[in-house]
C-alpha cells in the first residue's frame, strides 16, 4: 500500500505564453487546469506506472471540491479532510519563446489547531506495516513546522516505510525523525549543510554524513539539467539528467518521488529503481501541467539512463 500525503494540495493552472514580458499586458496562447499539489502528483504518477495509491490529505470550498471529484474521475482512491476556507491555486508561467518556467503560487486556508491535531493523527492510523507513506510539499498556515517529523515518527512506529519531499523548516525537522527516504535537491541539501556543495564527492559525503546521523537508508539528491546521486546504505550512483524536450517543471520531482515508492512498495533493486526515476522524471518533464507522462513513454527511457558508481 502506497499513501500519498498532500497537506496544501492546488488546483494548477498552467498559462502558455510566447515572450512572457513583466510590466507589460501578455496574451495567452493557451491554458489547462489541473488538480496538483506534490502528494498529489506523485498519487497520479503511480496510476500511471500500473500501481494503487491511497492520496490523502486537507482541501476547502469548491477548489478542493474540484480536486476531489478529478481524482473519482480519474478512479484514483483519495481520503480528504474537509476544512472550512478555499483550497489555494497555483499559476504556473510557461514562456514558449524563452522556454521558461515562472511559478505563482498562494499560501493556502489557514487550519486550526484541532483540524490539525486531526489530519495528523487520521493519517498515523491509515500506516500499516510494510505501508510505503509519502510526505511532500508545503503544508497549510497554522500547521506546525515540526508536523512531518510528527508523522514519520508515529507511522514508523506503526512499522511503515517513509519518504520524506520537502523544504525550509518543514526538511530540516522532519529529517530528524529518520525518514527511510530523503528526496532534497541540491538547494535543499546544502541548506541543511549550511554551505555550498559542488563536487559529486562533496555532494555525496555529505548526504552519506546526514543519513548516516539520523538513520536514513536512502537517499536521493536531484541536480536538475545534471541529473541525480543516489544513495544508499551500500553504494552510490550519479546518473547523468536524460535530454528532453521539457514543456512542464510542475511535476518532474514528483514523478521521481512517484517512481521511488513504487519500487520501494515492489521491493525492487537499486538499479532497477535509479533507472525507473530518471525515467519517470524525464517523461512528466515532457508532458503539460502536471499530466501525467504514459507508461510506454516511460519505459522508452529506461534503458538511456546511465549509472556511474562510485
Amino acid at each position: 500500500m502506497i499513501v500519498t500525503v498532500t497537506l496544501n494540495p492546488a488546483i494548477d493552472k498552467t498559462l502558455y505564453i510566447d515572450d512572457f514580458t513583466i510590466d507589460s499586458v501578455n496574451r495567452m496562447r493557451s491554458m489547462r487546469v489541473d488538480a496538483g499539489g506534490k502528494g498529489i502528483n506523485v498519487s497520479k504518477v503511480i496510476a500511471a506506472l500500473g500501481g494503487h495509491s491511497l492520496a490523502t490529505g486537507i482541501i476547502a470550498g469548491q477548489s478542493g471540491l474540484f480536486i476531489k471529484n478529478y481524482l473519482d474521475e480519474q478512479r484514483l482512491a483519495n481520503d480528504f479532510l474537509e476544512i472550512i476556507g478555499e483550497t489555494r491555486t497555483n499559476i504556473k508561467i510557461v514562456d514558449l519563446v524563452r522556454h521558461t518556467n515562472t511559478d505563482i503560487n498562494e499560501p493556502g486556508p489557514v487550519i486550526g489547531a484541532l483540524e490539525s491535531a486531526a489530519i495528523v493523527e487520521r493519517i498515523i492510523e491509515m500506516a500499516e506495516p510494510d505501508a510505503v507513506m509519502v510526505f511532500s510539499g508545503s503544508v497549510l498556515p497554522g500547521i506546525a513546522p515540526d508536523v512531518y517529523f510528527q508523522l514519520i515518527a508515529g507511522c514508523k512506529q506503526r512499522g511503515a516505510v517513509t519518504i520524506l519531499d520537502a523544504d525550509n523548516e518543514l526538511l530540516k525537522k522532519g529529517v530528524a525523525a529518520g525518514p527511510y527516504l530523503l528526496k532534497p535537491n541540491i538547494h535543499e541539501l546544502e541548506r541543511l549543510a549550511g554551505r555550498k556543495l559542488k563536487a559529486i564527492d562533496d555532494i555525496a559525503d555529505c548526504a552519506r554524513q546526514l543519513m548516516n546521523d539520523n538513520g536514513i537508508k536512502f537517499m536521493v539528491v536531484s541536480m536538475g539539467s545534471q541529473g541525480a546521486l543516489f544513495i544508499d546504505g551500500e553504494r552510490s550512483a550519479f546518473s547523468p539528467a536524460l535530454q528532453v524536450e521539457t514543456r512542464s517543471t510542475v511535476s518532474a520531482g514528483d514523478a521521481m518521488v512517484a517512481a521511488l515508492a513504487w519500487c520501494l512498495s515492489e521491493k525492487k533493486g537499486f538499479s532497477e529503481t535509479v533507472k525507473l526515476a530518471m525515467a519517470c522524471g524525464a517523461a512528466n518533464a515532457m508532458t503539460e501541467g502536471s499530466n501525467p507522462a504514459g507508461n510506454s513513454l516511460v519505459y522508452q527511457f529506461v534503458d538511456r539512463v546511465k549509472l556511474k558508481y562510485r
